[in-house]
Formats: C-alpha cells, structure tokens, sequence
C-alpha cells in the first residue's frame, strides 16, 4: 500500500481517538449522558477499542490486508471503510451487490444539489436562523420530504468548528437529501447514516443531530435524536397552565459508538404548541463573568413569547442572547428553528 495513503489514514484514526479520549476525560457526566443517548459510556469505549485495533495494523502495516489473499484492499474503500479486510475480489454475491449499493449511493450524494429553503407547511409557522462562530462552522439545518410525503426537518451540530467540520456537515447534508426521500422513518435514516460514517476516516469527530417526521394532517412529530441537545416543546394548557418538556436524546451522536439500533419517539402537536430546536451555541452563551445562557433561560424565554409568531421568537431569542454576551464574540456556532402550530 501506498505509504502516503497509510499515514494519511493513521494520522485521522489517530485524530479520531485523540478527540473521543478527550471527550470522555473532559465533559460533564450530565452532557455525556445527552451525547450516548440511552447508551453509556462502555459503548465510547468499545468505539475506542477498534479504532485501537486499527491504529496497531496500521504501525504494523496490515491495515487493510485481506484475510484471503494477504494482499492490500482498494484505497478507495479502505477509505470508506477502515475495518475492511476482503479485497473485491474475494467478497461474495451477496458483498459485491451490497457495495455496488453503496458505490452508487456515494456517487449520487457527491453530484447532489442541496438547495436551503424554508418549506410552506400546512398549519406551522417556521422561522430558523444559523450563524458561524468562525468564517464558516458546523452547525447546520435542513428540510425534506420522507418516502411518505411527511415533512422533514433536521437540526445538526459537528463537534467543532471551522474547515474540517463544514465539509462534513456538507457530506452529512448531501447523505441525508438521498437517504431521506427512500424511508418513512427518521429512526430508519439515522441508523443509515452511522453505517454510512461511523467507519469513515474523515469522520474524525462525532456529529449530533435531530431529525423530525411530520405529518400536518394528524399534528404528528415523529423524531430520532441522535445525541442533540433536548429539543424544547412548550404546550399552553386549556386551562391557561402552561407546560414544558424536553425531547431527550433516543440514540448516540453520529460516529461516537460502534453501530446500534437507534430509538425513536413521537408526539402529537395541538394548536398553540411551540417546538424549539437550537445547538450548543445558544445555551453555552457566556456573559463577561463566565456565565451560561443555559437551558432555563431559554425555557423561559419562550413561555414568555407564548403569543409571538415563530419569527418573533427567533428574533428575541438572538436579542437576548446579544443582550446577555454584551457583544463578547461566540465560541460557538449558533443555530435555532422554530416550529408553531398555529390556531385553525
């Protein structure tokens, strides 16, 4: 194998592990337990095992030698796929087929347009906003239409910001304007798109991210949250009480653990109802004594806007964060959606 190539791949598993490690030394046990999803840490550390196993064939130099022949794999799917160990000649019908599937799978995500543009649903009133830390970031949303002819919105954030993680957003974005279309489920997506990355050398970090199925005709929001901050749902009572509850995390972020079956949970919308989907830039807003926006700010912001349109209350929530910073500059890329079910 070209030894260029070696290094190259060595280099990202290396970047990879480093990142995880970090991440696992370093992060409160309340974020972890977001990011895993109802997983814990054992299935980080199992992740952490193959990129181990991989780093060690790479110093030794058997990274991608196929079990049959002894020979080296295609780069090309050594890239796609750091654990492959059959070169194509030895993979079976049933092998062959499957990657040809996913040949042309990557192939159409790499020729996809991906236009951005706020979708008329019937009966909700959306607003969304994103801004970049840096010159470009990681955050991203997005809108589709499933096999079903249900609305689809996504909300994405890649651990980090500036180059490395926009172009994976991008690639992110691109998988899920193919993926969405061909599935009913967002459950059946997300698993499909950690099989896609989660073996991936350029995935050197993980990506959380929610994505939501909505049908207007029976107020249906079906979602799989794959390590993404809870999104926030507040319900005006009849009574004219006022209810809030957070959508929790149904799976672990993209690429953080080694494949699993990811959960899913729905909700049914009544007029008046407000979901907010925002990232990390929004709640770990500091003010000049250090301290957090955080979640119950926010939370409060919007039972305050019960009444505001959808655009309303993005605007006040980038007023008050502005207000609360005193124009000290984000560490974080920042982005929120809005979703308001409106009155018949």
């Amino acid at each position: 194998m070209d030894t260029n190539l070696l290094q190259r791949v060595r280099q990202n598993l290396q970047e990879q592990r480093q990142n995880l490690t970090e991440w696992l030394a370093n992060t409160p046990a309340w974020k972890k337990d977001i990011r895993l999803g109802p997983l814990n840490e054992k299935a980080a550390e199992a992740h952490l095992q193959v990129l181990d196993t991989a780093i060690e064939k790479a110093d030794n130099r058997i990274l991608g030698v196929c079990e049959v022949c002894h020979d080296y794999i295609e780069p090309a799917r050594l890239e796609m796929d750091y654990t492959c160990c059959v070169c194509l000649d030895h993979l079976s019908a049933a092998e062959r087929k499957h990657l040809e599937f996913e040949l042309e799978l990557a192939t159409k995500i790499q020729q996809a347009l991906l236009p951005q543009q706020v979708p008329e649903i019937p009966g909700v009133e959306l607003a969304a906003y994103s801004r970049p830390a840096a010159i470009i970031g990681g955050d991203f949303f997005d809108f589709y239409r499933f096999q079903d002819g249900a609305y689809g919105l996504v909300i994405g954030d890649a651990v980090g910001h500036g180059i490395s993680a926009s172009l994976l957003i991008s690639n992110l974005q691109a998988s899920l304007h193919i993926l969405v279309p061909d599935y009913d489920t967002p459950a059946a997506v997300v698993q499909r798109l950690n099989q896609l990355f989660y073996h991936n050398i350029r995935l050197t970090n993980f990506v959380t991210l929610f994505l939501a199925h909505f049908d207007p005709a029976i107020y249906r929001l079906t979602y799989s949250n794959a390590g993404h901050n809870p999104a926030l749902l507040f319900r005006p009572q009849a009574d004219g009480r006022k209810r809030l509850s957070w959508l929790q995390p149904t799976g672990a972020a993209i690429g953080l653990v080694e494949e699993f079956d990811f959960g899913m949970a729905a909700v049914t919308l009544a007029p008046g109802d407000v979901l907010l989907l925002y990232t990390d830039g929004i709640t770990e807003a500091m003010n000049p004594q250090q301290e957090e926006f955080g979640q119950e700010r926010l939370a409060e912001l919007v039972q305050q806007g019960a009444n505001w349109s959808a655009q309303e209350l993005v605007q006040e929530i980038r007023d008050r964060l502005h207000d609360y910073s005193q124009d000290q500059p984000f560490a974080d890329d920042t982005t929120i959606v809005a979703y308001k079910i409106m009155q018949p």
